[in-house]
Parts: structure tokens; sequence; C-alpha cells
């Protein structure tokens, strides 16, 4: 563990020193915007036009700007709907410049433009400190992520975490959460890989159960491997879902919404945000939400008491703190899934000839599974100097599973008479009693400088996960036997159940697992129209066991990114390539001769170009066109068998794809937001006979299309009105693809929905469909889970 730290110190040392030696002295950049009437202008654009460089201005009518190398500039000052202006100004090394701007419009005019334009942006605002741990617009990033805003979440009239992910391109719902321990969130096909929502802000934010998306600013998704930045434990090979919450702001406000809809829907949210002294220094905001819903099915329920305070301390000019507790109570009943048989040819290939009714679940209401949920983060943000900033960061969460998780496995085989037979499942349960805890250390300094004329953002981190997972829980029992388009011959109540899983004993264990990491990033402009990115990260991962006899290991891998971008029109027109790694630890096993066999990481690797646009001004359409492989090797094979088993590490899969993504403002109130998405995935060597050659079950549909379109009517008689539009497509999906099995795929579906609403001063009443045309339609990952039905929500929200 010395050894460890110690190579860990002088990696940050002889990192870091050479960059603190040529930094350069800058100055900055003091705007101060205010109305024709004379009151302060917030949320008012303010851009360096040479180096463009900008920011917003706050409730004071301000905007700071630093880092700025001397010398003279000409300023823009613009808003959507407003006269743009622009000013020179003299920057000089170590001094402030002043601009004062006095926009020809009243407070009264930039408050009817602010409301829409607001929104508008924020639906198609894809900038991000998370995505490359560092502030870099989206041109200038060789990574693709797509961004979906709590604003286009309301707009949608969402209520829940798995309608808002579908938005996002090439990403699309496996199984729903099963609140089960350890990996109880739902699952997703990202680039052909199976990813969870585990990261917050960040950080680690594991739930096993279900996401409250009451205290979401933005859900980002990060495409491709990303193991240089974020790991292996909370990730995986097609990217990662990344939540960021909202956070304190320096005035009074908020809003209280109601939502009721069919299936017996009732939600609650309250927003509330005030300063706690006249200097702003302290701010606080609260998010919280009840929840009830119904299932769509004969039994089924869903139950959420959602707490989000969040604090925001700013010391002085240099200091910050920041405080973020998520505490959700859940409880619900688990989704009906149905497990095809993967040991005998399937007796039937498709849903119509399985004949199964998705009206009936197959559970009861008293069997279902609590899982609290406490997320807690606290950060210090401390301004070393203009070019340097430190960025400290404690994450602590637990979840919690604790009650009953069924599900149906294909029997059919077994039965008399098979295969001339309906088709069979039997239900299994066990009673979770599970906890898993993780602790998120973080590390890191920003830089943003010049070196030899040439513009340098860096992060230098280093990072500290841990992991526990405590389970004691029941066995798994037989609880009765589903004959589909017949009986069920299991009684499900508490006490026949539990004395069922009498007999099948318990489960006791504690394991865990720690991840120490040192990382660095390096954003280069080599021109001001081409930028280089260079990366590494050096991980050592201990497997938290204490000998050798009980399977103690530990390994250490370095995980490198590289990334290339060209602007042939600056800030309009980008072309990128990067190459990107991920990987994950793999566990020793013995071989024929009880041998223990160690693995070198299994490695992840893409090659990816495309074009990002940002065309016309203020963002107005901003689209990523993209073409990706990813190869995975050092998979490992079991050969032979018995005393002669052994082991090689030269499985190979890939996957390889295109994606196009376009967010468009094309007008005032006129919103849209489009996605397509193709992957092609392959085991190409594998001991597994039965997936050779095959597409893997959790690669997804191989076409995805997801598209909304919405105005809001911004002046007039009809002023307030809003209409949207949309829907997703998805192709057919393998969800079982074996030699053995043979192919059971879910037939292609495309879902439609529609809103209208109206706001008016405080208020805004919104009605949607879901699911207009009452498609049915099913996920799954070798399973099969019934999708809802067509739903109707009605929504009332008062604004403060």
């Amino acid at each position: 563990m010395n050894k460890i730290k110690k190579l860990f110190t002088c990696t940050i040392l002889l990192l870091i020193s050479p960059l603190l030696l040529f930094a350069q002295q800058t100055g900055s950049l003091k705007t101060i915007v205010t109305t024709s009437d004379g009151l302060p202008a917030s949320s008012i654009s303010v851009l360096i036009k040479e180096i463009k460089k900008g920011g917003t201005t706050n409730e004071k009518g301000e905007s700071l700007i630093n880092r700025i190398p001397a010398g003279n500039y000409t300023v823009v000052i613009s808003a959507v709907g407003l006269s743009t202006q622009q000013k020179t100004v003299t920057i000089a090394a170590g001094q402030q410049g002043l601009i004062e701007v006095m926009l020809t419009e009243n407070m009264n005019d930039l408050q009817e433009v602010s409301v829409q334009g607001r929104k508008d942006s924020k639906i198609i605002n894809k900038e991000s400190d998370f995505v490359a741990r560092m502030p870099l617009k989206n041109l200038e990033n060789p990574q693709v992520y797509n961004v979906v805003s709590s604003e286009l979440m309301k707009q949608q009239l969402i209520n829940n975490f798995d309608d808002a992910i579908k938005n996002v391109p090439g990403l699309d719902k496996l199984w729903s959460s099963t609140g089960r321990g350890g990996d109880g969130a739902g699952y997703f096909s990202l680039r052909g890989f199976a990813v969870q929502p585990t990261l917050v802000n960040g950080l680690a934010g594991l739930t096993n159960g279900g996401l409250d998306i009451a205290n979401i600013e933005r859900i980002e998704v990060l495409k491709g491997p990303s193991g240089t930045l974020f790991g292996s434990s909370l990730i995986s090979y097609g990217g990662l879902i990344n939540l960021v919450t909202k956070r304190p702001y320096e005035t009074f406000g908020g809003e209280v919404s109601y939502t009721a809809g069919s299936f017996g829907l009732n939600r609650i949210t309250v927003d509330v945000n005030t300063p706690l002294d006249k200097e702003k220094k302290v701010l606080l905001r609260i998010n919280g939400a009840y929840h009830d819903e119904n299932s769509f099915q004969d039994q089924g329920f869903r139950k959420n008491r959602f707490f989000a305070p969040s604090l925001t301390y700013n010391v002085n000019d240099k200091l910050t703190f920041l405080f973020n507790a998520e505490i959700l109570s859940a409880e619900g009943t688990n989704p009906t899934m149905l497990f095809l048989d993967r040991g005998a040819k399937l007796k039937v290939d498709n849903i119509k000839d399985l004949g199964y009714n998705p009206r009936l679940s197959y559970t009861n209401n008293n069997l279902s599974i609590k899982n609290p949920v406490t997320n807690v983060q606290a950060q210090a943000l401390y301004k070393l100097s203009s070019e340097w900033t430190s960025q400290t960061i404690v994450s602590r969460s637990t979840a919690k599973s604790d009650g009953y998780y069924s599900y149906l496995y294909e029997i059919s085989q077994y039965v008399p008479g098979y295969p001339n037979i309906p088709s069979v499942f039997q239900r299994y349960i066990t009673k979770l009693n599970s906890t898993t805890t993780t602790t998120n250390l973080q590390q890191n300094f920003n830089g943003d400088f010049n070196i030899a004329g040439m513009h340098n953002r860096v992060v230098i981190g280093l990072d500290y996960f841990n992991r526990v997972n405590i389970d004691n829980g029941t066995g798994y029992g037989v609880v009765g036997d589903v004959t589909i388009g017949g009986g069920d011959s299991g009684v499900l109540t508490v006490p026949n159940v539990d004395s069922i899983l009498v007999a099948t004993g318990g489960s006791v264990s504690n394991a865990q697992q720690r991840h120490y990491a040192a990382y660095i990033s390096d954003v280069i402009n080599i021109t001001p129209n081409f930028l280089a990115m260079i990366s590494a990260r050096l991980s050592h991962f201990d497997n938290g066991l204490q000998d050798v006899a009980s399977g103690k290991y530990t390994q250490t891998n370095i995980s490198p990114k590289f990334g290339l971008v060209y602007q042939p029109i600056k800030d309009r027109v980008s072309i990128f390539g990067n190459y990107m790694n991920g990987f994950t630890n793999v566990d020793p096993r013995l071989d024929g001769g009880n041998r223990r066999v160690t693995f070198s990481p299994e490695q992840a690797n893409q090659l990816e170009f495309g074009t990002k646009l940002n065309i016309l001004d203020n963002n107005r359409i901003v689209a990523t066109f993209s073409y990706y492989s990813i190869n995975v090797s050092n998979v490992v094979r079991a050969i032979g068998g018995g005393p002669d088993l052994t082991y090689s590490q030269d499985g190979k899969n890939y996957s390889r794809g295109f994606e196009a993504d376009v967010t468009a403002n094309l007008a005032e109130g006129l919103n849209i937001i489009a996605g397509y998405s193709r992957n092609s995935s392959k085991v190409v060597q594998t001991d597994v006979a039965d997936y050779l050659g095959k597409r893997p079950e959790g690669a997804g549909p191989q076409h995805l299309v997801n598209a909304w379109l919405s105005y809001f009517i911004p002046r007039g008689a009809a002023k307030g009105l809003g209409f949207g539009f949309g829907g997703n497509y998805a192709s057919k999906n393998l969800i079982l693809s074996r030699a053995t099995t043979g192919d059971f795929a879910l037939p292609a579906y495309t879902v439609l929905n529609a809103s209208v609403s109206y706001a008016v001063k405080a208020f805004t009443v919104s009605v949607k469909v879901d699911n207009l045309t009452d498609k049915q339609y099913y996920k799954g990952w070798s399973t099969i889970e019934p999708m809802r039905t067509r739903a109707v929500l009605g929504n009332v929200t008062f604004r403060f």
C-alpha cells in the first residue's frame, strides 16, 4: 500500500511541476449590463470574440471572465430576442478590465423575451464541466455525449428516469429496475453494451431501485469506453450515465407541481430556492417528491418519497463549499420478467406464438421490495491562482434491498408432453436483505494557461473508490408454476412464501473492492482551430480479501485516451477523432490442477471519428454525426475440462456503428430533437460455442430512432399555448441468440407521444398522452418484459 501511495504522489508531482513552471500571468474582464431603465440585466451572454471565451451575467448584471491573455479584444453582448452590442477593451497582465453596457430594452422587454429564451437555451445547451472533468465546449471535445435537460423533461411531462432517457440516440432499455441488491437499477444498451445509471455529479451514486428525477438538472450520457477519467467500476464499454443535480442560485424562487394520470398516478414535486443571508453567500435549495403509481398490469405498484437539500456557501471570491444530499424511500413490486430457457431449443421464437397476456403480472402487491437510498456529497472549490483551481470532493452512498424479488424461468422441456404443450414457467422468489455502500474521494487540479503560445486546459486528479456489499438474504424457493394461457399453481401470500423460503437457508456475504487512481488530461490548442487531447490514468484494484486462499488479488492498469479536433470554421464546424480505452478487472480462476491463475485486465479500445456542428448564433442548431468501432480483447476463454482445464486470454468481440444527433431551435419557441443510431455487434472468439459469431444479447436493437418537436407561441392572443409531438422507433431485438436455443426476437415497434400546454403568468397547465396508439411492445435481455400501454397525464405547475 505504501508503495502505491508513493507511486501516485511521485506521478502527480512529475506531472504538475512543468505545468506550474510554464503557467503565464493573465488578466480578467468584468462586464456590467443594465437595462434602459437602469436595472441589472441577468442571463446576458458576454463573449470575447477573438478567443471565443465568455460568460453570462448574474442577478446583479455582472459577468467576470478570468485567464485572458493580454491584448486588445472585441466583446459581444447578446441574448436571444435582444439587440446585440459590441465593445472594445484592452486587457493588461495582472489587471482587470471593465465594460459597462446599457441595453436598448427595458426590464419589461427583457422579461418578455427571457422566459422562452431560457427554456430554449436549456433544451439545446450541451456544454458540461463533467464530461472532460474540465470546462470544455462541445465542439472542442473529441468525445461524443448527449444531454437531457430538466427543461425538456418538464416539457415532455416526464415523471420517471426510463422515459427521460428515451431522448438519447442509441440508448435503449434492456430491463427495468429490479430492486435486487448490487445491480437493482435499470439496465440500458449503449453502443452494444449494457450500462446502468451509477454516477451523480461525476461520482459514485448507486441505487438498487428506480431513480426519482425531481433533483436532476441534466442527464449526461457519455459515449464509448471512458476508463481514463472515470475508471472501470461504475461504467461500461459503451459509455456511462451521469446525473447532474440541481444547485442553489442567488434569488428566492421555485415551483410546485402536481401530476395525475392513468393507473393511479399521483405525483407532487416541490422546488424551493432561497438565499440565507443578505450578502447571498449562503444559498439553500430543497427539492422533494411524493410519487404513487400502480402498474398497467393486474398487480404492481411504485411508491417514492424523496427529499434533496443542497447548500452553497461562497466564503469569498476564492473559496466555495457545496453540499448535496438525496434521501429516497422507495417501495414497489419488481417488474414481470419471463426468462426464456437457455438450455434447450426454443419452443417458440416470437411473442405471438408464445401467447402471453401482458396484462398478467404473476405477482402480488404484498410481495414488495423496499429500496431506500441515501447519497451525500460535499466539495470544496478553491481558486489557487488566476490559472489554477482545486476541487476536493467526498461522496458517500448507501443503497438497500429489503423484501421479495421474483422471476419466472421457463421449464417447458421438463414438462410431460413437451413440446406439444403451452410454455410453462416456474416462479422463483427470494427475500432480499442486502446493503451496498460506496465511498468516493476525488482531488482535482484544473489549470488554464498558455505554454509557448499554446492554450492548455489541464485536469490532474486522484481518485479513491470503495464499495462494500453485505448480503443476508434467503435462498431462492419455487412458488408454483405458470402455464402461459393457462393457470398459476402458486399461492402468493406472505405466510406461504415465507414458509417455502425457510427451507432454502440463507446467504451471508461481505464483499468489498477498492480502487486507487491518478489521472491527467491536457487539451492543447496547437492553433486556435486545431486541438489535441492527451490523457492517461493509472489504476490499482484490490478486491479487499485478506489471504491468497480466499481469492485475494490486485491489478494495476494504465488507460490512455487521445483525441484530435479541427475546426475549419471556428466555433461552427469541428471534425474530430478519438482513441478511447476501457477496462475490466478479471477475477483469478482455478485450473484443472487446482492451481490459481491470474489474468490481465480485459480491454476495450474505441476508434471514432465524426463531425460536430454549431450552426447560427446562440447555438440555434447543434448536431453530431459519428462512426465508432469498439474492439474488446483479453477476454478469458476456458480450454479443455477436468484435469486438463486451462485458460487463454484471447477472447474477442466488437461493436461498430453510426450515430446522428440533431437539436435545433429553428425559431423562438420552436424546438426539434432528433436522433438515429445503427449498431453492429458480434462475438468473434469465445470458449462458449453457443455465442460464437452471434450478436450479444445485451446489444439491444440494431436500429433506434428518437424525435420530439415542440412549439410554444411566444406572443399574440394565443401566447403561452404549446404543443409537442414525437416518439421512438426500435427495430427487432434478439433477446436470445445462441446456437443451442436459436433466436428469439422481440418485434420492432413505434411508440408516439403528444402533449398540449398553456402557460399564463405563474401557472402552466399541461396534458400529455404517452403511447398514443396504445402499442403493445416489449423489452428484454434473454427476458421478456411488457411495457406500459397508453397513459394520459395531466399537470398543473405554479412558479414563484
